[in-house]
């Protein structure tokens, strides 16, 4: 059963939620290997310092890649071990101080594209468990609290900040700013994530541990029951169709610098602007999501999604991207919020973690991939290659509309905040057949 706040004003309780996952929020995707930061940074690093082709920037953002493709692995980690005894918290004080001491040998050492390659993929690797600790248990809490949909808008919210910020400022850093001295940057904020793990607000983790929803089983129990969990698919496949977008990275990038003649910075401009075109959209989510079922949003959602990336087939300026940006980025909000909540409501209990990461790595490998053909498709045919790009974004993300029957309704039908029997029963009995299992 869903437990509820235990302050008397629940509207205090949740401030402080917030209080604690925004900061963190932050702070997580100010160094995310996958944000746009580093992404954008490391891709400047390669073009103009490297002299890197599109092509091999696309295989460096796809092989650097690899241990998110497997953030499964990560995920489940974090559902069965509970590091130094402090569960998520001992995750924070391993593995962001070793984040913070690969940017650091990033830092101290000469930039080449295999030292790139091979840094990358460290800090990948350390920053997944970090990142596994945080999305279990901010779901985690989501479940129990009955907050998925607010935690869903705040998550997004914040997360879009660093990634503004990075799409904004990270042109500037390529050019002003060493690479030596923006990896240091990066290792004193995975200090401070470190720091999170000897916070322990009563908010958050009251008995957060104790919960019903966070009940799990041994390491082949927990696999069983996440592949029997029907509420997994449906989420995974639909995060993958969004995330594949051949005409958004490497592509639209270079076709702003070498076929419209735009400054570097421009391509993080757009970054920018379409991203912050998303944060009214999740404001408005976490106001809807109190009185609206989850089942509209998500289709009303989606319908507006799909012609999101249409646009790009129109850009024939480096101002008419610019411009574009704004609707683009406001297409996509309501959506987005809807399917990390469905995100948060479909994790198995005990697994948040594993459910949560298996999508963070569809997440990527999905735009990692669609960057990689998309950059095959624009170079294979010069004159349509970014047409054709952005015309096969836009019929993959049609594909998004019939997937959504695949969901169970009794995840769909309520608002943020209000318990359903259907769930809880599924829930108890997932429990009470893994005890007998047991």
């Amino acid at each position: 059963m869903a437990t509820a706040p235990a302050d008397r004003d629940p509207a205090a309780h949740s401030r402080r939620v917030f209080l604690y996952f925004g900061p963190l929020t932050l702070l997580v995707y100010l160094i995310s290997p996958s944000g746009q930061l580093l992404d954008i940074a490391t891709s400047y690093m390669l073009k103009n310092q490297l002299h890197a082709t599109a092509l091999q920037v696309s295989l460096f953002r796809l092989l650097t890649a690899v241990p998110v493709y497997a953030a499964f692995v990560f995920g489940l980690a974090r559902d069965l071990w509970s590091p130094l005894g402090l569960k998520d918290r001992g995750f924070f004080l391993i593995f962001a101080p070793l984040t913070a001491a690969i940017f650091l040998w990033m830092a101290l050492s000469p930039l080449s594209y295999s030292g790139l390659v091979a840094g990358m993929l460290l800090v990948m690797l350390s920053f997944r468990f970090v990142m596994a600790a945080y999305q279990g248990l901010l779901a985690l809490v989501g479940q129990e609290q009955l907050m998925s949909g607010r935690l869903s808008a705040l998550w997004n919210f914040v997360n879009s900040l660093p990634l503004i910020v990075g799409a904004f400022a990270a042109g500037y850093i390529a050019v002003h700013i060493a690479a030596g001295l923006a990896f240091m940057l990066m290792a004193a904020v995975a200090l401070l994530i470190g720091l999170f793990g000897w916070w322990k607000p009563r908010a958050v983790f009251n008995h957060a541990y104790d919960q019903p929803q966070a009940s799990g089983a041994d390491f082949i129990g927990d696999l069983k029951r996440l592949a029997r969990h029907r509420a997994v698919y449906p989420v995974v496949l639909i995060m993958f169709m969004f995330q594949f977008s051949p005409g958004s990275n490497t592509v639209l990038q270079f076709y702003l610098t070498d076929e419209l003649h735009a400054s570097d910075a421009v391509y993080g401009y757009y970054n920018g602007i379409f991203l912050a075109a998303f944060l009214p959209m999740y404001v408005l989510y976490g106001y809807l999501c109190r009185t609206v079922p989850l089942r509209r949003l998500l289709w009303w959602g989606t319908i507006i999604t799909v012609p999101q990336m249409l646009p790009l087939a129109f850009v024939h300026s480096a101002n008419a991207a610019l411009w574009l940006a704004v609707p683009m980025g406001m297409m996509g909000g309501i959506f987005y919020t809807a399917l990390c909540d469905l995100m948060m409501r479909s994790c198995p209990p005990g697994l948040q973690g594993s459910l949560m990461m298996l999508a963070d790595g569809v997440y990527v490998l999905a735009a990692r991939g669609g960057d990689l053909i998309g950059a095959r498709i624009y170079f294979g045919n010069p004159a349509n290659g970014f047409l054709y790009c952005a015309l096969a974004t836009t019929a993959v993300y049609a594909l998004m509309v019939p997937a959504l029957l695949l969901v169970p309704r009794e995840l769909l039908a309520t608002t943020d905040g209000e318990r359903s029997p259907e769930v809880e029963a599924e829930m108890l009995a997932e429990i009470g057949a893994t005890a007998r299992a047991g």
